[in-house]
Order: C-alpha cells, then sequence, then structure tokens
C-alpha cells in the first residue's frame, strides 16, 4: 500500500518531532567533568585580555570567562575551572592526550587543524587578522616596508606560516627570527633583535600593553594579512561535549543580543513576557535537556560572566587596557558579523 504525500509528511513531522523532544546522554567528558567536580580548561601561559594568571594566580581574560561560562553550565559554579597553561607547541596534544576538556587558547580554526587533528572546532569568540608591530622611530609605516627586514615570530602558529607566505607572495624576502616561547619573541623584538614582530592584532595590543616600557613607542601597522577566527576546540567523538561549548558561546551572543545581561538576568528570569527571552532563560521551556543539562544552563551563564558584549568590553574591550575596537566582532545587526544560531 502506498502512503499519500499528506500522510508521509504527517509521519516525518511526528518523528522529527519526537526526536527535538529527546533528551540528551550527557555524553563521556561531561560524565568525566561532573565526576571531577571541575572542567580542566587550557589557556594562553601569559596573553592579557585573553588568557593571564595575575601575581596572586587569579586568572581573567576572554578565553578565560568563556571556561568560566561552560563551567557555570556544566557545574553551576564559575569558579570550578583547573587552567592549565599550555605553550602553543604543546596545546593540542594537551586536549588530544585528555589532560584537559576544553582548548581556549586563542587558537585560529583552520581545516588543516579540523580535518587532522582529532579535534572538533566549536564557536569563534574572537575575529581577529595577523599584523605587525614596529618601533616608532624605525619610521615603517606599511608591511610592504619590511623587504629584507628581520621579523620576530613564535614557531608551532599558524603565524609563522601566514608570514611566509606574505613574503613570497609580495617578494619581501623576510628573514624570520623564530622561538618557541612567547617570552623569548617577546625580548627578542623589545632588545632590538628584529625590526618587528608578528602575530595576531589583538596578541600585538596585548603585548604592547603588557610589555613594553611605553606603548606610544610601538606602531601596529595598518594591514591585516591572514584571517584568525579564534575559538576553543575540543575531543572530536563527544558531540554532546562539543555541543554544550558551541552552544554556551552562542548562547551569550543571544543573549546580548536580546538585552539579557549579568544585572538583570534574575530580574528578566522572573518578569519577562518576552518567550524569546523566557525560552532562553528557561522559565517557558526547557532546552537544557536537549544539551544533557537542566533548563537554567544559560542563565547561570550570563550570571557568571555576562553576555558576549560584556565580556568582550570587561577584557578586551574600547574601556579595557587594550583598547581593541569591536569591529568584525560586533553583532551582526551592529555592524559585525558575530551572529549565533537561534536558541529554539
Amino acid at each position: 500500500m502506498t502512503l499519500k504525500p499528506i500522510k508521509l509528511a504527517a509521519i516525518a513531522a511526528a518523528t522529527l518531532g519526537a526526536l527535538a523532544a529527546t533528551p540528551a546522554h550527557a555524553g563521556k567528558t561531561l560524565d568525566a567533568v561532573k565526576a571531577r567536580g571541575q572542567v580542566v580548561c587550557g589557556v594562553h601561559t601569559g596573553l592579557a585580555g585573553f588568557g593571564a594568571a595575575d601575581s596572586n594566580g587569579k586568572w581573567t581574560g576572554l578565553d578565560v570567562d568563556i571556561c568560566r561560562a561552560v563551567a557555570a553550565v556544566a557545574l553551576g559554579d564559575p569558579e570550578k575551572v583547573k587552567y592549565v597553561p599550555l605553550i602553543a607547541q604543546a596545546r593540542f596534544t594537551a586536549l588530544q592526550s585528555g589532560e584537559v576538556d576544553i582548548l581556549s587558547r586563542n587558537t585560529t580554526f583552520t581545516l588543516t587543524r579540523d580535518a587532522s587533528l582529532g579535534l572538533s572546532q566549536t564557536a569563534v569568540v574572537y575575529y581577529d587578522g595577523q599584523g605587525f608591530m614596529v618601533p616608532v622611530k624605525s619610521k615603517i609605516k606599511s608591511a610592504k616596508q619590511l623587504k629584507g627586514q628581520t621579523v620576530c615570530v613564535q614557531s608551532g602558529t599558524t603565524t609563522e606560516k601566514n608570514l611566509t607566505d606574505y613574503s613570497k607572495a609580495n617578494n619581501l624576502n623576510i628573514k624570520p627570527v623564530v622561538f618557541e616561547k612567547l617570552d623569548a619573541v617577546e625580548g627578542a623584538y623589545f632588545s632590538g633583535r628584529c625590526v618587528a614582530y608578528t602575530t595576531d592584532a589583538s596578541g600585538l595590543a596585548s603585548v604592547r600593553n603588557k610589555s613594553a616600557k611605553n606603548p606610544a613607542d610601538h606602531l601596529i601597522l595598518p594591514e591585516l594579512i591572514s584571517k584568525e577566527p579564534l575559538g576553543p576546540l575540543v575531543r572530536r567523538g563527544d558531540d554532546e561535549w562539543a555541543a554544550i561549548v558551541k552552544w554556551t558561546i552562542y548562547g551569550l551572543l543571544e543573549a546580548e543580543e536580546a538585552g539579557i545581561t549579568q544585572a538583570n538576568v534574575n530580574d528578566l528570569k522572573a518578569n519577562t513576557k518576552d518567550p524569546a527571552i523566557g525560552r532562553m532563560l528557561g522559565t517557558t521551556e526547557d532546552t537544557g535537556k536537549l544539551l544533557g543539562l537542566d533548563k537554567e544552563w544559560l542563565a547561570r551563564a550570563v550570571k557568571a560572566t555576562g553576555n558576549y558584549g560584556e565580556i568582550f568590553e570587561r577584557n578586551v574591550g574600547p574601556k579595557s587596557a587594550l583598547q581593541l575596537p569591536r569591529g568584525l566582532n560586533n553583532l551582526w545587526n551592529k555592524g559585525g558579523i558575530q551572529y549565533a544560531p537561534p536558541i529554539r
């Protein structure tokens, strides 16, 4: 017997509805995180604005706040994070081996990393591009003036390959001076061993602010020579954990777009009449069960860190020490390209 098209459509719709309503299994990483009582987060060894510890061992930064938000979502407490500082060359091995649950360390998403490392890219938390910093006294105003010059760069990064590609494409014969550790790169540049220093533009701003005797003595050149979409990675093979990390980031973006802030989240949770906000905060629908979480998962994240805009402003924005413009990292409806899929 042949089913009529309308019946087939009805069956398909019912099947999809049943699947959508099925709670997700927690996944082995979330199980391990709950058993341990901590999210183990791989972070930078020290990049102001993104991941750095102060003299008391307190970690702050945009990447650090993502770890805190994930801990709030998964464990109900943003302080239940163990931070593992990782140099560039060790970061992927640490995640692959299970030493960390999430790598939140200004890492660029690329095809090679996505397809060959056994890792999953989640969501972009900072759209960046590679730039150059030079001493003002060098009189260099453009990257094209670096022909034949020495440029300090860290090994084991996309930065090193981008520098080589840019030099060849523009016939500049740039001479890379390569170091394994970031401190060594910075030291070489500030001691005058290299004419220029290259890394992500946000990193240059961080280094200039933190390490230069007088930040005004150093100029970040206007050219960006690459696309550097930065965001957290997780191990492949645990789709549930990947979804939790990804939707935590998307949720923080959606919260900003909806006007949900650290200050008003509790009031909105109690009083909102907006169905979209009610869905996000778990008062009208339970989206958490689809992620293996409870219904207040996103409300906890926003309460812990603020929405994405608040995280950006606090750590790297115009009012922070780094004074970075929002630029591409503004929401899609405010001139940027940050755009989260809807929570529904």
